[in-house]
């Protein structure tokens, strides 16, 4: 048994309770808002251009480009090769960095953390230890100056500009006061984090590269591009489509008030992390998801492993509050269609 902020929770099958937040967190983000409103006001901005990440951003997606003119000069299996490696990729953020480090949805034994450590180096998205406290200040403090890719400041900016400018202060102060105990005591997240360049130099180029050039006599020239390239491109823009697409595009049927929104087209693209209002109206919830398996290949992920017996302790939502909340919050249709449902019933 297990006590979790907001709501009542199922833990592979038993009932969990979840209180609501505590006025500390409501005041710290009205805070961080209202300085945010101020500082606006003041025309103040911290747009210190960081020209490395513009110049190394730049030439990867013209690589990027380039490797599409390479594709019907690879074999086939290469190709496959090439989606393998993004599936990894996605894995190593969403079920790794995101679901398992970030909100400590589930459990992972030590093979499980090993391997999804590993995926996260092939994702190269920083460390897991960064990903995972950045993404706790964005939950925390949402659409404030505090989060790091916030979507009020424009869909470049939460989708790639964020990077090209210097860290803003608050999300560097409000990252600070949160508590990570849980990351620094993980012996593989410390490990990944003090040989991160090394690994991901072996696993986002080395190992995408050479496997086709070994095994079925790819040229490395061919397997740079497509399996490194592209695919290491690709992932970085459907992560990148989450914090930009899903916070401003889509429906909102749990929560109205917040900004991020339903959208299946990031669903698509990110396997299962498109289903944005529900995420943020539910974090703990291991799924991301009202929807189990629908749409959702990291919740299947997930499920493989518990049933492995290499993961458990999933945390999720229970229906009866994720209905509770759609009739008190959720958009004017979702409401309007859920009370009629209940009359006819």
């Amino acid at each position: 048994m297990v006590s979790v902020p907001g709501a009542s929770v199922h833990q592979d099958g038993e009932t969990v309770a979840w209180e609501p937040r505590g006025h500390e967190d409501r005041n710290a983000v009205m805070e961080a808002r209202s300085r945010a409103r101020d500082e606006k006001a003041d025309g103040w901005r911290p747009n210190e251009i960081v020209w490395r990440n513009v110049i190394l951003m730049a030439l990867l997606h013209i690589g990027a480009v380039y490797s599409l003119l390479v594709i019907p000069r690879a074999k086939p299996l290469t190709w496959v090769w090439s989606y393998v490696c993004f599936i990894v990729t996605a894995l190593g953020v969403t079920a790794g960095a995101h679901r398992l480090w970030s909100h400590r949805s589930y459990r992972a034994k030590l093979p499980l953390r090993v391997f999804l450590a590993a995926a996260n180096s092939m994702s190269f998205q920083n460390d897991i230890y960064e990903w995972a406290r950045d993404h706790r200040v964005h939950h925390k403090f949402s659409e404030t100056d505090a989060d790091p890719h916030n979507a009020t400041r424009g869909f470049f900016f939460a989708h790639i500009g964020w990077l090209f400018v210097r860290k803003h202060r608050d999300v560097i102060e409000k990252g600070k006061k949160l508590d990570v105990t849980d990351l620094l005591a993980d012996p593989v997240v410390q490990f990944q984090r003090k040989y991160y360049k090394t690994t991901v130099l072996i696993m986002c180029f080395l190992v995408p590269t050479v496997v086709p050039w070994y095994f079925w006599g790819e040229t490395l020239w061919n397997s740079y591009f497509l399996a490194s390239i592209l695919r290491y491109t690709v992932s970085l823009n459907v992560t990148w489509l989450v914090n930009s697409a899903a916070h401003m595009y889509g429906n909102r049927p749990y929560d109205q008030n917040i900004s991020p929104r339903e959208n299946r087209w990031v669903t698509f693209g990110a396997i299962g992390e498109g289903f944005h209002n529900f995420h943020h109206t539910f974090p703990f919830d291991y799924s991301t998801s009202e929807f189990g398996l629908r749409f959702n290949p990291t919740t299947c992920f997930i499920d493989l492993m518990c049933w492995m017996g290499l993961a458990s302790n999933r945390k999720k939502a229970s229906v009866e509050i994720i209905q509770a909340r759609k009739l008190r919050t959720g958009e004017g249709s979702y409401r309007a269609v859920n009370t009629r449902q209940e009359k006819e019933t």
